[in-house]
């Protein structure tokens, strides 16, 4: 009886550990939990240009990726970091990964992105939060920030109302991470600080050791 009850719930946490959960949305930027090296990529419902719901899994299976969450097309240092990923981009791809960029923004906006910025690498749309949420990156804004925001960049995007009532916006925390092509973690770069993001060469040498 107790082997069998082992072997059960052996079972139960060896299939936990397949389905990531969605992590609450954070109070601030500072208590994300992200995940971290040695995880494996989520499930998450993400949005191509095109508005088709796909699964971000379905996009890595077996392919080497690096995936980078901005804030979205608005934010000056985001589209600084998108311009410096692609200057790299062909040294990536001749790695054997591919780029892949995860906003809030809708479809829309992430055309609008790639046509000004001439990008060709892939654009994704996360206006349900889903990968945000999946990564632990999602947080609440505070009530300032969210009225200069609104109101300076008359962002569309969806209010969220927090646990104490208040609606507020919720951004992620603007995050790197390079995946093999079993979607292993092998390389995690998370800041608080949106004005830091990682330098491309540190991003090409962290893709570099990533065995192929």
């Amino acid at each position: 009886m107790f082997t069998k009850t082992l072997t059960v719930l052996l079972l139960c946490l060896t299939s936990l550990s397949f389905h990531a959960v969605a992590k609450p949305i954070a109070s601030d930027e500072l208590n994300v939990m992200p995940l971290m090296n040695g995880q494996t990529l989520p499930s998450a419902q993400v949005k191509t240009l095109a508005g088709e719901t796909v699964d971000l899994l379905t996009l890595t299976d077996g392919k080497p990726s690096i995936i980078f969450f901005y804030r979205g097309g608005w934010c000056p240092f985001c589209n600084s970091q998108m311009g410096q990923l692609k200057e790299i981009e062909p040294k990536l791809i001749e790695m054997g990964f591919q780029l892949i960029g995860i906003s809030p923004d809708s479809p829309e906006k992430l055309k609008a992105s790639m046509i000004d910025q001439d990008l060709s690498y892939t654009l994704l749309s996360d206006t349900d939060l889903n990968a945000m949420q999946a990564f632990g990156l999602a947080y609440y804004t505070s009530e300032k920030t969210t009225k200069r925001y609104l109101a300076k960049l008359k962002l569309d995007n969806l209010l969220k109302v927090t646990p104490e009532g208040d609606k507020r916006l919720v951004l992620p925390v603007p995050a790197i991470y390079i995946s093999d092509a079993k979607g292993l973690i092998h390389f995690q770069y998370v800041n608080p600080n949106f004005r830091v993001r990682p330098a491309a060469k540190l991003i090409e040498t962290a893709a570099s050791l990533v065995p192929m």
